[in-house]
């Protein structure tokens, strides 16, 4: 039976999902009890200019929605029931191996302690779609992955438009083409709901910080790398170009 916007709509705001639906809004700051309200604050004087805690914050989350979308874009390589799904794991895979690699790169220049697992919440995301199959594995693959990137976008947007360390402008410029790359291939699948997902982008739920939270890395421990599939190598990830208005000359 074939998925109908309504149904889609109805997987995602449904039961224990919505509990689980505000991936990036978490204290980020690795071994902090709590994270400084002055986000302004700078924390490090480097060669690539100051650091702030709104940088080291956006580099951490940056990593940790790798940690957790890489592994669901292979599901959705493998699992997808449509070519468009497929397509959509492809790139999610493919376009988080490559920010996580220059993610990393900046982290060790800017000691930047990095997470290797996603934190409870977005580790119930993966498990919340892998629960499901068929259809329904595709329409909560989509919903979940279109809320989240829709609100990490307009968070890079600012890191980029205030930032003064060139690094962080950097990743900031490449986690905007590929988030945008993201929504893009998600909407093509044609099971985005947008009524449900601008209301589940407007109004996160408030959960408990430690569910949002990564946990820090044991000392001593090899940096995760997120690896790019055999023969995906050359995959266009991206944002895509703007299509001018027909009456524009």
């Amino acid at each position: 039976m074939p998925i109908s916007r309504r149904m889609v709509g109805t997987v995602f705001v449904g039961g224990a999902l919505v509990l689980t639906l505000s991936a990036l809004a978490y204290p980020a700051m690795l071994g902090v009890e709590t994270t400084s309200a002055n986000q302004d604050r700078v924390i490090a004087n480097t060669q690539y200019g100051p650091l702030t805690e709104a940088d080291r914050d956006f580099v951490v989350k940056v990593r940790a929605a790798g940690l957790w979308e890489h592994p669901l874009g292979m599901m959705a390589m493998q699992r997808g029931t449509t070519a468009e799904m497929k397509e959509a794991g492809q790139h999610l895979v493919v376009g988080h191996a490559r920010l996580d690699l220059a993610c990393r790169k900046l982290a060790s220049e800017l000691n930047i302690t990095l997470p290797n697992q996603a934190s409870p919440q977005q580790q119930q995301f993966v498990a919340t779609v892998d629960s499901k199959t068929g259809k329904e594995f595709d329409a909560t693959g989509v919903a979940i992955m279109r809320v989240t990137h829709g609100q990490i976008f307009p968070a890079i947007a600012k890191i980029r438009g205030t930032t003064q360390n060139t690094l962080v402008r950097q990743l900031a410029d490449l986690a905007n083409d590929t988030v945008l790359d993201h929504m893009t291939i998600l909407e093509k699948t044609g099971m985005v709901n947008f009524d449900a997902n601008n209301f589940q982008q407007t109004t996160p739920p408030k959960l408990p910080k430690d569910q949002m939270t990564p946990p820090a890395p044991q000392p001593g421990a090899p940096v995760l790398t997120l690896a790019i599939p055999k023969g995906l190598e050359d995959l266009n990830t991206a944002s895509p170009t703007a299509l001018p208005s027909a009456d524009v000359k």
